[in-house]
């Protein structure tokens, strides 16, 4: 039996219920609230949580919609991208990204990413341009913003649309600008496990362009013009009054949520120097949140069964580049190799704002004692 096998306390991956539990209060007024005033849709909440949204990433305009990954799909509508089109789209990324682009009709193609942060840069984003192409979709990956000048750049100088992916980077800066603050639209998800999670499933689209803003709205609300005329073919994808609720309460603790990720961050990048275990890089300029602590190493299947085995859970992100998945298998799969090494060597250790810090030691210990 090694020694981790006899650890006596186990260490959770996430723990959304002691998040929740000194929110809980406010959270059950919230929803007594709303179903006393039958607030929900369109609730004055969703109002209040899309401005406050769009003051905090910078932006002059926030539509709540359903989920991030119609948030997706509905800023490719709202720049009429499809048929015939191409996206520039990382490799290393979850599925929604590359499908909302194969919903829009459009193509994505796939990008490699660099290997100390895996995520895209400038130079290979601009490798993929073809004169198809009308978007490249950046994906602020595991919490961290990718060099957001260098790519704002690569797509002015190619005349396409920068769209920003930040479902895993809420409040996280670069250049002390924040997610969703550089691109044509953002969109983010508050899936409940993100760094700002509803109670449900939720999303919204920030822009500082008002025409996307009004016609991702339109969109998400059937296609209505007004009440009695839909101009567009739409869609139902709407922020419910509850999860707009929940947001706003849990926005006030966003900031404290993040800093503590930091804090845990920095524990594990100490406890981890001058060992196999790979760190994720910083960009310079880039100030993540830490939505995901991904670490690299051999053996990786090994470790994590020996982790699991002594109450420590793991997860792993992701088990396969997107251009891999059998749902692309039509498209170009050329090899794209950091990526493809990624894949079989990256697993996500306990990462969360509940995590103790003597939690945090033991994952890092018990790493340690199995390398």
């Amino acid at each position: 039996m090694s020694t981790i096998s006899r650890q006596l306390k186990p260490v959770a991956f996430l723990d959304l219920a002691a998040l929740h539990q000194p929110l809980r209060e406010r959270l059950d007024a919230a929803w007594r609230q709303t179903v006393d005033e039958s607030a929900f849709i369109g609730a004055a909440s969703v109002t209040q949580f899309e401005q406050r949204w769009a003051d905090y990433c910078g932006t002059a305009h926030c539509v709540g919609v359903a989920n991030g990954t119609d948030a997706l799909e509905l800023v490719l509508a709202a720049l009429d991208i499809g048929v015939g089109d191409e996206v520039i789209v990382p490799a290393n990324t979850f599925v929604a990204t590359a499908e909302a682009v194969v919903t829009a009709g459009a193509t994505p193609v796939f990008v490699d990413v660099d290997p100390s942060t895996l995520l895209v840069t400038p130079e290979l984003v601009a490798e993929a341009v073809t004169p198809a192409t009308k978007a490249a979709m950046i994906v602020h990956l595991y919490g961290q913003i990718p060099d957001m000048r260098g790519l704002a750049g690569v797509a002015d100088e190619a005349g396409i649309h920068l769209i920003e992916d930040a479902a895993q980077a809420h409040g996280a800066t670069f250049d002390h600008r924040p997610a969703g603050s550089f691109g044509i639209a953002a969109t983010f998800s508050f899936y409940p496990g993100k760094n700002l999670g509803a109670l449900g499933d939720a999303g919204a689209v920030v822009t500082n362009d008002e025409e996307v803003a009004e016609r991702v709205r339109t969109l998400a609300n059937h296609g209505r013009g007004h009440h009695l005329l839909h101009t567009y073919r739409g869609r139902n994808s709407r922020l419910d009054g509850i999860q707009a609720a929940a947001l706003c309460i849990k926005l006030d603790h966003l900031d404290d949520w993040n800093s503590h990720r930091r804090t845990v961050h920095q524990l594990y990048l100490e406890r981890f120097a001058d060992s196999p275990i790979e760190v994720l890089q910083t960009i310079p300029g880039s100030l993540p949140v830490h939505h995901l602590e991904v670490i690299r190493l051999d053996d990786r299947d090994r470790v994590r069964d020996e982790l699991e085995r002594s109450g420590i859970q793991t997860g792993i992100h992701y088990a396969l580049p997107c251009h891999k998945h059998p749902a692309f298998a039509e498209l170009d799969r050329r090899p794209l190799p950091v990526a493809e090494r990624a894949a079989g060597r990256q697993m996500s250790i306990p990462m969360h704002p509940t995590l103790k810090i003597d939690e945090a030691h033991m994952v890092a210990s018990a790493l340690m004692e199995l390398l």
